[in-house]
This record gives C-alpha cells, structure tokens and sequence, in this order.
C-alpha cells in the first residue's frame, strides 16, 4: 500500500509542476486572466495533495486500513477538485461545455476536506 500511495503522490506532484509551468506559460494567451488564475488554484490543490499522500505513505504510526482511506479520499478529491477545475478554465478552449459538470469541483473539495478530517480523528483516536 505504501508504495501505491508514495508512486501516487510522485504522479500527482510531477503532474502539477507539469501542469503549472502549462498554466503559466501555455494558457496566458489562449484565455483569460481569471481562466489562469483558477488553472493555478486547480494547480496549488493538487499538489498539497500530493504532499499529503507523500507523508501518509512514509509515516510509519498510520494503520495501513487508514492509509487505505486517505489514499482514495485524496485520489477521488484530487480527480474530481482539481480535474474540475482543469476543465473550467479551460473551457474556452473547447466545444463541450464544462460548466454542466462544474457541481463536481464542491464533491471533490468535500473529499480532500473528508480525508485532513479523517486524518485528524485518527491520530487523535491512536494517541499519536
């Protein structure tokens, strides 16, 4: 399980530097401003994240079925926040119509905020 977590965490730190330099320098004169600027908070997201399945992965005090569910609260945030996000602001940039999904960015968010929740509660209830 460590490993899967740690490679996850690789991907989605490797995939936001990736994405950011794009955000940065391949958006800025194809939309918007504030296009830009929601691309980069997608950006900022995704890679907390990736930093949070990067210390779960190496932490050796958190039991391996709470890793587990971390692990999936913060993939599935990941997805559907930041991937969400992605989609809004570029959305300019294609035919498909981004905006009838844009309720899924709030169920990725409450995801990502499920998983710092769940962590919280499990080192409180494992005296950690």
């Amino acid at each position: 399980m460590n490993k899967r977590i740690l490679i996850t965490g690789a991907v989605l730190g490797v995939l936001s530097v990736i994405l950011g330099a794009f955000g940065a320098h391949g958006l800025k004169s194809l939309v918007s401003v504030e296009a830009v600027n929601t691309f980069e908070t997608g950006v900022r997201y995704q890679m907390y994240h990736a930093f949070l399945l990067l210390f779960v992965g190496i932490v050796p005090k958190v039991q391996e079925k709470a890793k587990n569910i971390l692990f999936y609260l913060v993939l599935i945030g990941v997805i559907l926040f930041s991937g969400s996000i992605y989609a809004l602001a570029t959305n300019a940039l294609t035919a498909f119509d981004f905006k009838t999904i844009g309720f899924v960015t709030p169920i990725g968010g409450l995801f990502l905020i499920s998983a710092w929740i769940y962590m919280i509660i499990n080192f409180v209830k494992n005296n950690y």
